[in-house]
């Protein structure tokens, strides 16, 4: 068994609270997008930089998951916490990059944050999130690149 992939749980049926708070977490996504195209120029800047902020913040919490469930595992491999702190450490540089390439870089660090949950989620029982999540990061990831194509 690879040390990415712990050994494997049935899966929980999803939490009702948890999935509308991750709804409820695209408006800034979708929000940001959508001002990114509608403001005056001299506001755009700011604008970026906040979804640029969120996708940052939701990037590291996104690590932060894989972190937790490795300090929950018997024998803790090195993975989830590197993946973990790399994301993060990825994600807070694209924030001070100028916009049109650091919220392209978050939004690829969304897709492989979804490509390593997809290899990880089921070990940890958590595969009934994936549908999910892959939505969660479509919608996500094409407001990151439709606000970096504005910029």
């Amino acid at each position: 068994m690879s040390a990415l992939t712990p050994s494997y749980r049935v899966a929980e049926p999803l939490n009702p609270v948890a999935t509308k708070l991750c709804y409820a977490g695209l408006i800034p996504f979708v929000g940001g997008a959508f001002l990114s195209l509608v403001v005056w120029d001299d506001v755009h800047p700011y604008v970026v930089l906040m979804l640029a902020g969120y996708a940052a913040v939701i990037l590291s919490f996104l690590g932060g998951i894989h972190w937790g469930m490795g300090m929950k595992g018997t024998v803790p491999s090195p993975a989830p916490f590197a993946w973990a702190a790399v994301v993060s450490c990825l994600a807070w540089i694209a924030v001070v990059m100028p916009a049109h390439a650091g919220l392209v870089i978050d939004g690829l660090l969304l897709v492989g944050c979804y490509l390593f949950d997809r290899r990880t989620y089921p070990g940890y029982g958590l595969s009934n999130w994936l549908t999910m999540r892959f939505r969660l990061t479509a919608i996500a990831t094409l407001s990151c690149f439709l606000a970096a194509a504005r910029t």
